[in-house]
């Protein structure tokens, strides 16, 4: 079992045992019965559709968070920096994704909280219906993903939908719009992997030059330049400016 896992576990482990006495304290500890029957009516049917309904948002949310937020741009980005240094597995995958999904959060937490304020808390004070707060609830999102939209992105998606007689790119149904945002998060996302490549690349080529004026032909270029693009990487504070970088662009 590897460290984190055990973190996480003790991390449950220690909630449990702090929130369970409160609970079983002010209302007992609640139970679970699972069960079939034959329904008498339509409305013994309709909260299983519900509880089944919401498992398989559940289910699908990993899905949502890599298609309509700006995850997958963040975490390409931080992949292509480990792969420019040639780190190999410097900083490890746990980390990148760690750090792509916070700095997710922080990019979306004005869309979370537009989403919290217009749906969710009207909803839970039963001021508006179910409806209208899944309606509130994508308002936001949409907006975020038609400014991160390229025109050619969405018109291609358009054409290939069969969508016409549009007349503002606000009337595009969600499901066009989502792998249209899609494909311009990972155009911009390779965009700026090529620029992170290419002042790695440049001391890569002299290092090698010199190598091989040196008649050093035997000895791999990448173990001399490791030293030299983690030496320039860490003077202008790479981290620093490839994670202004990244929120800058999706401001």
């Amino acid at each position: 079992m590897s460290l984190c896992r055990r973190i996480l576990i003790l991390l449950g482990l220690l909630l449990l045992a702090l929130l369970a006495p409160s609970v079983a304290h002010a209302a007992g500890l609640p139970t679970i019965t699972l069960g079939l029957g034959d329904a008498s009516g339509p409305e013994q049917v309709v909260p299983a559709l519900q509880v089944l309904l919401l498992l398989t948002v559940l289910s699908m949310a990993p899905a949502i968070l890599l298609m309509m937020t700006s995850f997958v741009r963040i975490v390409i980005v931080l992949s292509f920096v480990r792969q420019a240094l040639g780190t190999q597995q410097m900083p490890p995958n746990q980390v990148i994704i760690g750090l792509a999904l916070f700095l997710t959060f922080f990019v979306m937490s004005p869309v979370l909280g537009q989403i919290n304020d217009t749906a969710l808390q009207p909803y839970l004070q039963k001021k508006i219906s179910q409806e209208v707060a899944l309606k509130n609830a994508v308002a936001p999102l949409r907006g975020f993903m038609l400014r991160q939209t390229g025109e050619k992105e969405l018109g291609l998606l358009v054409g290939i939908s069969g969508e016409t007689g549009l007349a503002q790119p606000e009337e595009v149904s969600t499901m066009t719009l989502i792998p249209a945002f899609m494909l311009s998060e990972l155009k911009r996302a390779f965009q700026m992997g090529f620029m992170i490549f290419i002042p790695f690349l440049v001391i890569d080529m002299v290092v090698a030059s010199v190598l091989m004026s040196m008649g050093m032909m035997m000895l791999p270029p990448v173990i001399i330049s490791l030293p030299f693009k983690l030496l320039l990487f860490v003077l202008v504070d790479g981290w620093t400016l490839i994670v202004a970088s990244l929120v800058k662009s999706l401001a």
